[in-house]
């Protein structure tokens, strides 16, 4: 039976990436070894806000283009940090719930500041007011994964991953830039909208960030209440 993107056999997907970005970056790490993980966590916001700018000013021709691979190559650049700094962490035996936490919150800024960058594009998309909707729907979805951990120490990875949508990004990105080299701007319109790879993927950014909202808050609602059953809450009782 087919199983759903909460399921195992994507769980068992994602585990396959992870082990093969660790066996690729061993030999990093191995020569990192006397650097804090921290120091690459932070790094990761510096490289993405970079990344960002070149997003939001980007523009036609070869010029714009230029950008587009660059945000391309330093959002990529951020993402691997992103990954190197948890396995630095692991292979030193620096495993810390700030590290943890401060990774995620890194996450999460960048991940709304790289939306409203793409909206912010008065070239290529400007509806300021869909970018900030997207970036709160991707938000709203992320919340509920960080909040299942939080009540129930599990995290809840269901749904439109941060992965999935930075593979698709990075695409969006190039495609633009393939796009501005070309000198074309859009391939249509729709309500006034310049259909385009960055009109695509704050579209995909919103209805994934919806679609994650509701499966993680349903299987949320379904383990805690099978917790419940097993595991209630202790309530102090009146003197």
């Amino acid at each position: 039976m087919h199983k759903g993107r909460g399921g195992p056999s994507y769980i068992m997907a994602l585990e396959k990436g992870r082990n093969l970005f660790k066996k690729i970056s061993e030999p990093l790490v191995s020569k990192l070894e006397g650097v804090n993980p921290a120091t690459l966590t932070w790094l990761t916001l510096p490289t993405g806000l970079a990344a960002a700018w070149l997003m939001m000013n980007a523009g036609e021709g070869s010029d714009g283009g230029l950008m587009m691979i660059g945000a391309a190559v330093l959002m990529a650049a951020a993402m691997a940090l992103d990954g190197l700094d948890g396995n630095l962490a692991r292979a030193t035996g620096k495993v810390t719930r700030w590290g943890d936490y401060l990774d995620h919150t890194l996450d999460r800024v960048l991940d709304v500041v790289w939306i409203l960058a793409l909206g912010y594009n008065a070239y290529w998309f400007g509806h300021i007011e869909l970018a900030w909707t997207a970036a709160m729907l991707t938000m709203f979805g992320s919340y509920l994964g960080t909040q299942a951990q939080a009540v129930s120490g599990s995290r809840n990875y269901g749904g439109f991953s941060r992965a999935d949508r930075m593979v698709l990004t990075f695409i969006a990105l190039i495609a633009t830039a393939i796009m501005a080299y070309l000198d074309t701007s859009s391939w249509g319109e729709f309500e006034g909208i310049s259909i385009n790879p960055i009109a695509i993927i704050i579209a995909i950014s919103a209805l994934g960030g919806a679609y994650t909202f509701i499966v993680r808050f349903m299987k949320a609602k379904s383990e805690l209440q099978s917790l419940d059953k097993t595991k209630p809450l202790s309530t102090p009782k009146d003197d």
